[in-house]
C-alpha cells in the first residue's frame, strides 16, 4: 500500500480548488476526492453521493441509511489508497476525519462504522488549509451553496455556519492530533497554495 497523506480543513477553505490543480499538473502526487469532477472510470457511479447525502439529511432519512452513504465515501477514498500506482502519492480529500467529526457534531455518532474508519490505515501527514470562517462564508456565495452538512440548525445563516466551522475545526484538529500535521494559510493565488503544499508534502 502506498504512503499518502490528507489535505483537510473546513467547509470552503479551498481543498477543491487545491485538488483541481494538482489533477491538471499531472505530477507525482495523485489527487483523491470523491467531488464528482474529479471522478474516473467506473469511481464515476458515486458522483451524485455528495448531492445524495445532502438530500438525505435534509429529508430525515434514518441514521443507518445516511452513515451508510458516507461509508461509500469512506470506502472510496481507502480503495484509491490501496490501489494507488507505484510511484504516485495519494492526497486524500479529508480522509475519514471530516466525516468523523460532522457525524458527531450534527448527532449521527452512533452506528458500526465510527470504530471501523479508525481502524483504517493512518496518513503519513497532513496539510491543513487554515481559512477564516469569514472567508468560507464569502465563498460559499453567502450561504448560498451550503448544504446541511455544513451549518447547525435548519436555516444556513451566518451565525449557524460560523459556530459550525470552528467546532468543526477543532474537531478535526483534535482527530489528527497525534499525526504530522503541517497547516497552510490561506491564500488568494491557487498556484501558491498548491506550490506550499507540494513542499510541504516533500519536505
Amino acid at each position: 500500500m502506498a504512503d499518502f497523506w490528507v489535505l483537510l480543513g473546513t467547509d470552503y477553505c479551498g481543498k477543491s480548488s487545491v485538488l483541481a490543480d494538482l489533477t491538471a499538473r499531472a505530477g507525482p502526487v495523485e489527487a483523491v476526492s470523491y467531488d464528482p469532477e474529479l471522478l474516473t472510470g467506473d469511481y464515476r457511479a458515486i458522483a451524485e453521493l455528495p448531492a445524495a447525502l445532502g438530500r438525505a439529511y435534509a429529508g430525515g432519512r434514518s441514521r443507518a441509511y445516511v452513515m451508510a452513504l458516507l461509508n461509500v465515501a469512506v470506502a472510496y477514498l481507502h480503495d484509491r489508497v490501496v490501489t494507488a500506482p507505484a510511484g504516485r502519492t495519494p492526497l486524500l480529500d479529508s480522509y475519514y476525519y471530516k466525516i468523523l467529526v460532522k457525524c458527531r457534531l450534527l448527532g449521527l455518532d452512533d452506528g458500526p462504522w465510527l470504530p471501523y474508519w479508525r481502524s483504517l490505515p493512518r496518513p503519513a501527514g497532513v496539510v491543513f488549509l487554515n481559512v477564516p470562517p469569514a472567508t468560507a462564508w464569502r465563498r460559499s456565495g453567502n450561504g448560498a451553496r451550503l448544504n446541511p452538512l455544513e451549518h447547525y440548525g435548519p436555516v444556513p445563516d451566518e451565525d449557524a455556519f460560523t459556530r459550525f466551522q470552528r467546532d468543526l475545526r477543532a474537531g478535526l484538529l483534535d482527530e489528527v492530533s497525534d499525526l504530522r500535521v503541517e497547516h497552510v494559510p490561506a491564500a488568494p493565488d491557487i498556484t501558491a497554495t498548491v506550490d506550499h503544499v507540494l513542499r510541504t508534502m516533500k519536505e
